[in-house]
Protein backbone atom coordinates (compact mmCIF):
# COMPACT_ATOMS: atom_id res chain seq x y z
CA UNK A 1 0.00 0.00 0.00
CA UNK A 2 2.52 2.25 1.01
CA UNK A 3 4.67 1.98 -2.20
CA UNK A 4 1.61 2.76 -4.51
CA UNK A 5 0.82 6.10 -2.41
CA UNK A 6 4.69 7.06 -2.74
CA UNK A 7 4.47 6.11 -6.47
CA UNK A 8 1.38 8.09 -7.48
CA UNK A 9 1.77 11.20 -4.81
CA UNK A 10 1.60 13.71 -7.67
CA UNK A 11 -1.90 12.07 -8.77
CA UNK A 12 -3.27 12.28 -5.40
CA UNK A 13 -1.89 15.29 -4.62
CA UNK A 14 -3.81 15.96 -7.74
CA UNK A 15 -6.86 14.57 -6.75
CA UNK A 16 -6.99 16.07 -3.33
CA UNK A 17 -6.46 19.64 -4.61
CA UNK A 18 -9.41 18.88 -7.31
CA UNK A 19 -11.60 17.81 -4.43
CA UNK A 20 -10.89 20.93 -2.65
CA UNK A 21 -11.33 23.64 -5.48
CA UNK A 22 -14.13 21.89 -6.44
CA UNK A 23 -16.06 22.11 -2.63
CA UNK A 24 -14.36 25.87 -2.37
CA UNK A 25 -16.52 26.55 -5.74
CA UNK A 26 -19.67 25.10 -4.51
CA UNK A 27 -19.71 27.43 -1.56
CA UNK A 28 -18.76 30.39 -3.39
CA UNK A 29 -21.75 29.44 -5.93
CA UNK A 30 -23.76 28.88 -2.97
CA UNK A 31 -22.89 31.87 -1.05
CA UNK A 32 -23.27 34.22 -3.91
CA UNK A 33 -26.60 32.93 -4.87
CA UNK A 34 -27.79 33.39 -1.35
CA UNK A 35 -26.37 36.66 -1.00
CA UNK A 36 -27.96 37.81 -4.48
CA UNK A 37 -31.35 36.49 -3.68
CA UNK A 38 -31.33 38.12 -0.32
CA UNK A 39 -30.21 41.50 -1.72
CA UNK A 40 -33.07 40.97 -4.73
CA UNK A 41 -35.77 40.34 -2.14
CA UNK A 42 -34.74 43.56 -0.16
CA UNK A 43 -34.30 45.54 -3.63
CA UNK A 44 -37.52 44.63 -4.24
CA UNK A 45 -39.22 45.56 -1.16
CA UNK A 46 -37.60 48.68 -0.81
CA UNK A 47 -38.25 49.97 -4.43
CA UNK A 48 -42.11 49.10 -3.96
CA UNK A 49 -41.72 51.50 -1.19
CA UNK A 50 -40.47 54.01 -3.16
CA UNK A 51 -42.61 54.09 -6.21
CA UNK A 52 -45.92 54.06 -3.49
CA UNK A 53 -44.27 57.07 -2.23
CA UNK A 54 -44.09 58.62 -5.94
CA UNK A 55 -47.34 56.90 -7.01
CA UNK A 56 -45.70 55.02 -9.91
CA UNK A 57 -47.48 52.54 -11.36
CA UNK A 58 -44.80 50.22 -11.93
CA UNK A 59 -43.31 46.82 -10.62
CA UNK A 60 -40.29 46.83 -8.56
CA UNK A 61 -38.85 44.26 -11.08
CA UNK A 62 -39.14 46.75 -13.57
CA UNK A 63 -36.77 48.80 -11.57
CA UNK A 64 -34.48 46.07 -11.04
CA UNK A 65 -34.17 45.57 -14.70
CA UNK A 66 -33.60 48.97 -15.31
CA UNK A 67 -31.21 48.90 -13.07
CA UNK A 68 -29.12 46.41 -14.57
CA UNK A 69 -29.38 47.58 -18.36
CA UNK A 70 -28.07 50.83 -17.17
CA UNK A 71 -25.11 49.22 -15.26
CA UNK A 72 -24.52 47.81 -18.40
CA UNK A 73 -24.87 49.82 -20.40
CA UNK A 74 -22.17 52.01 -18.10
CA UNK A 75 -19.71 49.31 -18.21
CA UNK A 76 -19.49 49.14 -21.96
CA UNK A 77 -19.54 53.08 -22.90
CA UNK A 78 -16.80 54.27 -20.32
CA UNK A 79 -14.54 51.37 -20.30
CA UNK A 80 -14.64 51.77 -23.95
CA UNK A 81 -14.19 55.92 -23.28
CA UNK A 82 -11.18 54.86 -21.14
CA UNK A 83 -9.53 52.58 -23.97
CA UNK A 84 -9.92 55.38 -26.72
CA UNK A 85 -8.89 58.13 -23.97
CA UNK A 86 -5.71 55.97 -24.30
CA UNK A 87 -3.29 54.87 -26.93
CA UNK A 88 -2.44 51.52 -25.77
CA UNK A 89 -5.41 49.31 -24.37
CA UNK A 90 -5.01 48.44 -20.69
CA UNK A 91 -7.39 45.98 -19.34
CA UNK A 92 -7.37 45.94 -15.70
CA UNK A 93 -7.80 50.15 -16.32
CA UNK A 94 -10.78 49.19 -17.94
CA UNK A 95 -12.69 46.87 -16.22
CA UNK A 96 -11.75 48.70 -12.93
CA UNK A 97 -13.48 51.85 -14.76
CA UNK A 98 -16.02 50.14 -15.93
CA UNK A 99 -16.89 48.64 -12.91
CA UNK A 100 -17.13 51.84 -10.53
CA UNK A 101 -19.39 53.47 -13.74
CA UNK A 102 -21.38 50.72 -13.39
CA UNK A 103 -22.13 50.02 -9.43
CA UNK A 104 -22.45 53.59 -10.06
CA UNK A 105 -25.56 53.41 -12.49
CA UNK A 106 -26.79 50.50 -10.84
CA UNK A 107 -27.68 53.18 -7.84
CA UNK A 108 -29.24 55.82 -10.26
CA UNK A 109 -32.83 54.42 -10.19
CA UNK A 110 -33.25 54.24 -6.89
CA UNK A 111 -31.16 57.56 -6.38
CA UNK A 112 -33.76 59.40 -8.93
CA UNK A 113 -36.87 57.50 -7.04
CA UNK A 114 -35.57 59.42 -3.52
CA UNK A 115 -35.07 62.66 -5.28
CA UNK A 116 -38.66 62.39 -6.80
CA UNK A 117 -40.19 61.40 -3.43
CA UNK A 118 -37.94 64.99 -2.29
CA UNK A 119 -39.19 66.68 -4.51
CA UNK A 120 -43.15 65.67 -4.19
CA UNK A 121 -42.83 66.39 -0.23
CA UNK A 122 -41.13 69.82 -0.64
CA UNK A 123 -44.02 70.94 -2.89
CA UNK A 124 -46.32 69.37 -0.26
CA UNK A 125 -44.88 71.26 2.15
CA UNK A 126 -45.39 74.22 0.03
CA UNK A 127 -48.64 74.01 -0.84
CA UNK A 128 -49.58 73.10 3.16
CA UNK A 129 -50.10 76.56 4.03
CA UNK A 130 -52.71 77.49 1.59
CA UNK A 131 -54.50 74.40 2.30
CA UNK A 132 -54.50 75.24 6.18
CA UNK A 133 -55.91 78.59 5.92
CA UNK A 134 -58.31 77.43 3.43
CA UNK A 135 -59.72 74.97 5.80
CA UNK A 136 -59.90 77.74 8.48
CA UNK A 137 -61.85 80.17 6.54
CA UNK A 138 -64.25 76.59 5.72
CA UNK A 139 -64.76 76.16 9.79
CA UNK A 140 -65.18 80.26 9.91
CA UNK A 141 -68.62 79.65 7.43
CA UNK A 142 -69.92 76.66 9.57
CA UNK A 143 -68.64 73.68 7.83
CA UNK A 144 -67.70 70.65 9.35
CA UNK A 145 -63.59 69.53 9.68
CA UNK A 146 -64.81 66.55 6.81
CA UNK A 147 -66.35 69.76 4.52
CA UNK A 148 -62.95 71.73 4.95
CA UNK A 149 -60.84 68.81 4.35
CA UNK A 150 -63.28 68.08 1.06
CA UNK A 151 -63.00 71.61 -0.17
CA UNK A 152 -59.04 71.02 0.16
CA UNK A 153 -59.23 67.75 -2.04
CA UNK A 154 -61.66 69.45 -4.25
CA UNK A 155 -59.10 72.09 -5.32
CA UNK A 156 -57.56 69.55 -7.37
CA UNK A 157 -53.36 71.25 -6.86
CA UNK A 158 -51.06 67.76 -6.88
CA UNK A 159 -50.37 66.28 -4.44
CA UNK A 160 -51.65 67.75 -1.78
CA UNK A 161 -55.54 67.58 -3.38
CA UNK A 162 -54.68 63.33 -3.89
CA UNK A 163 -53.30 63.37 0.06
CA UNK A 164 -56.57 64.68 1.72
CA UNK A 165 -58.52 62.14 -1.25
CA UNK A 166 -56.79 59.42 -0.07
CA UNK A 167 -57.84 60.69 4.32
CA UNK A 168 -61.41 61.33 3.08
CA UNK A 169 -61.64 57.65 1.29
CA UNK A 170 -59.84 56.17 4.69
CA UNK A 171 -62.65 57.74 6.88
CA UNK A 172 -65.70 56.62 4.50
CA UNK A 173 -64.46 53.47 4.96
CA UNK A 174 -64.97 53.85 8.64
CA UNK A 175 -61.60 54.94 10.22
CA UNK A 176 -61.47 56.66 13.38
CA UNK A 177 -60.80 60.62 12.40
CA UNK A 178 -57.38 60.48 14.44
CA UNK A 179 -56.22 57.08 13.32
CA UNK A 180 -56.44 58.53 9.45
CA UNK A 181 -54.58 61.72 10.68
CA UNK A 182 -51.68 59.59 12.10
CA UNK A 183 -51.11 57.42 8.78
CA UNK A 184 -51.69 59.98 6.55
CA UNK A 185 -48.67 61.70 8.50
CA UNK A 186 -46.70 58.39 8.68
CA UNK A 187 -47.28 57.81 5.49
CA UNK A 188 -45.81 61.33 4.44
CA UNK A 189 -43.02 61.84 6.43
CA UNK A 190 -43.28 65.12 6.72
CA UNK A 191 -42.65 66.87 9.72
CA UNK A 192 -44.83 69.94 8.81
CA UNK A 193 -47.96 68.12 8.38
CA UNK A 194 -46.87 65.88 11.23
CA UNK A 195 -47.22 69.20 13.56
CA UNK A 196 -50.57 69.74 11.83
CA UNK A 197 -51.73 66.04 12.62
CA UNK A 198 -51.13 66.40 16.19
CA UNK A 199 -52.12 70.42 16.75
CA UNK A 200 -55.77 68.87 15.51
CA UNK A 201 -56.10 65.71 17.00
CA UNK A 202 -55.09 68.26 20.55
CA UNK A 203 -57.49 70.66 19.71
CA UNK A 204 -60.60 67.87 19.02
CA UNK A 205 -59.54 66.30 21.97
CA UNK A 206 -59.47 69.10 24.49
CA UNK A 207 -62.17 71.47 22.39
CA UNK A 208 -60.28 74.18 21.98
CA UNK A 209 -60.97 76.41 18.75
CA UNK A 210 -59.81 74.74 15.50
CA UNK A 211 -59.48 77.85 13.15
CA UNK A 212 -57.01 79.71 15.14
CA UNK A 213 -54.93 76.88 16.07
CA UNK A 214 -55.06 76.51 11.77
CA UNK A 215 -54.21 80.22 11.41
CA UNK A 216 -51.38 79.92 13.62
CA UNK A 217 -49.72 76.73 12.17
CA UNK A 218 -50.30 78.41 8.98
CA UNK A 219 -47.81 80.97 10.09
CA UNK A 220 -45.90 78.91 11.46
CA UNK A 221 -45.29 77.17 8.22
CA UNK A 222 -44.47 80.25 6.40
CA UNK A 223 -42.22 81.92 8.67
CA UNK A 224 -40.29 78.09 8.42
CA UNK A 225 -40.15 78.03 4.54
CA UNK A 226 -38.49 81.60 4.73
CA UNK A 227 -36.21 80.36 6.72
CA UNK A 228 -35.49 77.57 4.76
CA UNK A 229 -35.14 79.29 2.04
CA UNK A 230 -32.77 81.51 3.61
CA UNK A 231 -30.67 78.93 4.78
CA UNK A 232 -30.80 77.17 1.64
CA UNK A 233 -29.53 80.44 -0.48
CA UNK A 234 -26.82 80.67 2.30
CA UNK A 235 -25.78 77.41 1.60
CA UNK A 236 -25.76 77.20 -1.78
CA UNK A 237 -22.28 77.97 -2.70
CA UNK A 238 -21.00 74.66 -0.31
CA UNK A 239 -23.16 72.63 -2.28
CA UNK A 240 -21.66 73.32 -5.63
CA UNK A 241 -18.65 73.12 -3.88
CA UNK A 242 -19.48 69.49 -3.41
CA UNK A 243 -20.09 68.77 -6.38
CA UNK A 244 -16.87 70.50 -7.94
CA UNK A 245 -14.47 68.53 -5.47
CA UNK A 246 -15.78 65.86 -5.82
CA UNK A 247 -15.75 66.38 -10.13
CA UNK A 248 -12.72 67.42 -10.47
CA UNK A 249 -10.36 64.46 -9.88
CA UNK A 250 -12.76 62.29 -12.51
CA UNK A 251 -12.02 64.82 -14.64
CA UNK A 252 -8.36 65.12 -14.07
CA UNK A 253 -7.90 61.04 -13.88
CA UNK A 254 -9.67 61.36 -17.87
CA UNK A 255 -7.69 64.25 -18.97
CA UNK A 256 -4.43 62.44 -17.49
CA UNK A 257 -5.21 59.01 -19.41
CA UNK A 258 -5.37 61.07 -22.94
CA UNK A 259 -2.16 63.31 -21.84
CA UNK A 260 0.00 61.37 -20.31
CA UNK A 261 -1.44 57.63 -20.62
CA UNK A 262 2.19 56.04 -19.20
CA UNK A 263 1.61 57.53 -15.67
CA UNK A 264 -1.75 55.86 -15.28
CA UNK A 265 -0.80 52.55 -16.80
CA UNK A 266 1.65 52.82 -13.91
CA UNK A 267 -1.55 53.14 -11.73
CA UNK A 268 -3.62 50.72 -13.16
CA UNK A 269 -0.70 48.10 -14.08
CA UNK A 270 -0.44 46.86 -10.27
CA UNK A 271 -2.33 45.98 -7.26
CA UNK A 272 -0.49 49.05 -5.10
CA UNK A 273 -1.76 51.51 -7.89
CA UNK A 274 -5.67 50.38 -8.37
CA UNK A 275 -5.68 50.86 -4.35
CA UNK A 276 -4.17 53.92 -4.19
CA UNK A 277 -6.78 54.78 -6.61
CA UNK A 278 -9.41 53.35 -4.76
CA UNK A 279 -8.35 55.32 -1.76
CA UNK A 280 -8.98 58.08 -3.52
CA UNK A 281 -12.18 57.44 -4.68
CA UNK A 282 -13.29 56.86 -0.85
CA UNK A 283 -11.90 59.81 0.34
CA UNK A 284 -13.63 61.92 -2.28
CA UNK A 285 -16.63 60.06 -1.94
CA UNK A 286 -16.22 60.61 2.25
CA UNK A 287 -15.53 65.00 1.62
CA UNK A 288 -18.67 65.26 -0.69
CA UNK A 289 -20.92 63.26 1.92
CA UNK A 290 -19.19 65.70 4.58
CA UNK A 291 -19.75 68.67 2.87
CA UNK A 292 -23.26 68.21 1.88
CA UNK A 293 -23.31 66.98 5.47
CA UNK A 294 -22.31 70.34 6.62
CA UNK A 295 -24.62 72.01 4.04
CA UNK A 296 -27.84 70.43 4.99
CA UNK A 297 -28.96 72.19 7.99
CA UNK A 298 -32.38 71.51 9.82
CA UNK A 299 -34.60 74.21 10.22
Amino acid sequence: MMPFIYDNMYLLASVCAGLCALFATFVIVEFTAYTSARYKERFLAEAAVELDDVLLQLPPSRILDLSIAIAAVSFILFGGLSSFLSDEVNWIRTVAIGTVSAVVAFLAPRFYLRALKKQRLAKFNEQLEDALLSMSSALKAGFSITQALENVAAENRHPISFEFTMLLQELRLGVQFDTALRKMADRLESQDFELVAVAIITARQTGGELTSVLEELAGVIRERMRIMQRVRALTSQGRMQAWLIASVPFVLMFAMMRLAPDLMDAFFGSLVGIAVLAAVVAMVVCGFLWIRRITTIDV
